[in-house]
């Protein structure tokens, strides 16, 4: 008990000052993000851009699809440019190409090398001279870099307009025709994306070769290339995760690790009376499965936009379900099942544990369940309307599609969600609260259940913290609050604990060799999870402390994926402790391979992306596309799934159990991912990153690389993984469809005992 006190009060020391730390960051950000001109004029005075353009250009993108639409600072889809780095490069010929007509009267291609480099040495210094005047909150042009950005200007209206010469361009970009309708917006846009570029090649106030974005993207034309902190803070996070993973397996390999105690002869939840409120929660897991059908049918659809753009398979599709409607189903839905998985998952074992039903629990059970149903259809269309109907920025904002990765439902939606979380919070309180206040050996457990929901249902609050006109660099800060802190954070703390405790109900470790060892590893997990949060924000426009933050503490969110594969074999073997535990195979060859995409996906590719000096060059590429398929399904799918499983095993009749389906559904899910990751996301993501190294981020994202043949061959290979995916969820949909509608039992009270 000493020693779990002390676990727990270095738990709160660690939180405490790592929020703190976090915190002072985003005021940092706040403070010294690049500054938003009031206006863009040339030096003879010409307005370019006037004031309020680049925050309304930012809406008028954000509403148009926004991340879904391509990417700003490398954060966003991967089928249309990064716009940011598709400005600079087109802003740099132009402006090139204008000197070499003028000076030379010739194209820039055809002249001398000495004449080239004289220019190529004027260019940079033109694009890198910071000329924002903070007194008048102008920038400030030369005359030949306004007519630059007038043409890259006209372009850009072009190609979100109805222009019908760049409907070839539109296509390669999964874009639809007149993406931006109001003329004001249209007008708007071109400021914002100018001022995403603008921030990326400027020299911050008293710097040299620093851009407000650490010199992201790499484009060698004005010598934008990663700075010497992110190779030195690259070495010293390597270093750091080499000595920190030796540190933890000799501590591992010197503690005496318990050894499991005796399973019980026979299954002790065999006899378990599911309560009302259990019972009610059997919906939830059969909407799960309805959820992982549709966002894998929308991930066929906007993996296929890869290679014909707007149609499929001849059919126009993108008429009524376009790229940015696909790609935003495809991503929210996969968050909002292995969401409702994890709340259904913590309704069902609350009464399981205490032994408590709460007066009235079942009628919060289904008021919570028709809520979320709500939710999701409502944001969903809402979302679907809007983008279609060209709704505009308040609809995109308030109800529609905010534009924003894995959280794009409209602010009226997130606010509901938050009330629907803390309402869930209330409901999984008050079941659990006879076994909060009691001692026993399980207590510090479910102590960390509630807390880790306490922290779901409160972190979702920063989904509110930016509003419509908010800087982008803190609207990149508070939402990797929510993908990162939320999603990867607090919830996979709650799984953690949930799964510990099931697994001490079952007899199978024993309650306080589990009590500490679940607060020891969230103290690992979020020692490095809280502050690794930042190696998101590296180029976001964020001072350039966030690089060496940002890149020590994520390479020790890797520490503990190092001792996965020892857990996971653990797990196997405890599937093997009794006869009896057979009857939860499934679901624990589902935590199994959990451990396994933990050290492949979450562990492996992520950390080879993760370093400064790799992320430089692949962020927003194919290789952040293969991390996060194995990471997010891999880890919090599947871990989704093997919960569904242990919770329909208490709610179904046994009879109607069919193993048969679930062993290829298994297989299907894993093997399939596996294909899709390393045939078809891992090549293209090396691919493009070589395209990104040797002639810049803006070459890595272009039609040129995307729809090369090498490329589009990728695209195609990715159908085997796809299709043998998609088999392993029809399996799930055929084992769920199978309970059902299977027969009651004869014997009343027997499907009474086996629910």
């Amino acid at each position: 008990m000493h020693a779990t006190r002390k676990l727990w009060t270095w738990l709160a020391v660690i939180c405490v000052l790592s929020f703190a730390v976090l915190g002072w960051v985003g005021a940092q950000i706040y403070q010294t993000a690049p500054p938003i001109p009031k206006q863009v004029i040339s030096a003879d005075n010409e307005v370019l851009f006037s004031e309020g353009q680049v925050d309304r250009g930012q809406q008028a993108w954000l509403s148009a699809g926004g991340q879904q639409l391509g990417s700003v600072w490398g954060h966003g889809s991967y089928l249309a440019p990064d716009w940011s780095a598709d400005w600079l490069h087109r802003e740099a010929l132009e402006l090139r190409q204008i000197w070499a007509q003028r000076d030379h009267g010739a194209n820039f291609d055809d002249l001398s090398k000495s004449q080239q480099a004289a220019l190529n040495a004027r260019l940079k210094e033109e694009m890198r001279r910071n000329t924002y005047d903070a007194a008048t909150g102008a920038i400030i042009l030369s005359a030949d870099r306004a007519a630059a950005v007038r043409a890259v200007t006209r372009h850009y209206t072009d190609l979100f307009g109805d222009a019908r010469g760049l409907d070839q361009l539109r296509e390669q970009y999964a874009m639809t025709a007149n993406s931006v309708p109001d003329a004001d917006d249209l007008r708007a846009l071109p400021a914002f994306i100018f001022w995403s570029s603008w921030a990326a090649a400027a020299d911050r106030p008293g710097e040299t070769d620093l851009s407000y974005t650490s010199n992201w993207p790499h484009e060698p034309l004005i010598d934008n290339r990663p700075t010497a902190e992110a190779g030195i803070w690259s070495i010293a996070s390597v270093i750091l995760m080499i000595g920190a993973i030796a540190a933890m397996v000799m501590a591992h390999s010197a503690a005496k690790e318990e050894e499991d105690p005796v399973p019980p002869k026979a299954d002790p939840l065999f006899s378990l009376k599911a309560t009302p409120s259990m019972k009610a929660t059997r919906k939830y897991f059969f909407v799960v499965i309805g959820l992982i059908l549709a966002q894998v049918g929308m991930g066929v659809v906007t993996a296929h936009y890869a290679v014909e753009g707007n149609s499929f398979f001849g059919y126009p599709l993108a008429e009524i379900l376009p790229f940015v409607v696909s790609r935003t189903i495809h991503t929210q839905f996969a968050v909002l099942w292995i969401a409702t998985a994890w709340l259904a998952t913590g309704l069902y074992i609350a009464p399981a544990i205490s032994g408590h039903e709460p007066r009235l629990q079942k009628l919060g059970v289904n008021v919570l369940f028709y809520a979320l149903l709500f939710i999701v259809v409502g944001s969903t269309a809402m979302g679907w309307l809007g983008t279609l109907q060209h709704k505009g920025t308040a609809f995109a904002f308030w109800l529609g599609n905010q534009g924003l990765e894995f959280t794009s439902m409209g602010r009226i939606w997130q606010i509901l969600l938050f009330v629907g979380l803390l309402f869930w919070v209330t409901l999984l309180g008050r079941a659990l609260w006879p076994a909060l206040k009691n001692p026993s050996s399980s207590r510090g457990l479910i102590v960390m259940v509630f807390l880790s929901a306490l922290c779901i249902g409160g972190f979702y609050a920063t989904s509110l913290t930016w509003g419509r006109h908010s800087h982008y660099s803190m609207i990149e800060y508070w939402r990797w609050w929510l993908v990162h802190l939320w999603v990867e954070g607090f919830f996979e703390v709650f799984a953690t604990a949930v799964i510990a405790l099931l697994f001490t109900r079952l007899g199978l470790i024993r309650a306080a060799t589990a009590n500490n060892a679940i607060v020891l590893e969230t103290i690992v997990f979020l020692f490095g999870g809280i502050l690794g949060t930042l190696h998101h924000l590296y180029f976001t426009g964020t001072p350039t402390f966030v690089i060496a933050i940002g890149a020590m503490f994520s390479a020790l969110e890797v520490v503990p994926l190092s001792l996965i594969g020892i857990e996971a074999w653990r797990n196997y073997q405890r599937s093997k402790a009794a006869p009896w535990v057979s009857s939860y195979r499934w679901s624990i060859l589902c935590f199994i391979a959990v451990g396994f995409w933990n050290t492949v996906g979450a562990g492996l590719l992520g950390f080879s992306i993760n370093t400064p000096i790799a992320l430089y060059y692949m962020q927003g590429l194919n290789m952040t596309a293969a991390h996060g398929h194995a990471a997010l399904f891999g880890v919090y799918g599947m871990l989704g799934i093997g919960l569904l499983l242990f919770c329909l095993r208490g709610l179904s009749s046994r009879l109607a159990w069919s193993d048969a389906l679930l062993r290829p559904m298994f297989w299907c899910l894993n093997i399939g991912l596996a294909m899709m990751v390393f045939i078809s996301l891992v090549p293209a993501g090396i691919y493009q990153a070589w395209g990104s190294i040797t002639h810049g981020m803006w070459f890595a994202r272009s039609p040129e690389l995307i729809h090369s043949k090498f490329m589009e061959t990728l695209v195609w290979l990715r159908v085997p993984g796809d299709v043998v995916f998609a088999v392993g969820t029809l399996f799930l949909a055929l084992f769920a469809w199978r309970l059902m509608v299977a027969r009651k039992e004869s014997n009343p009270a027997a499907v009474a005992d086996h629910a």
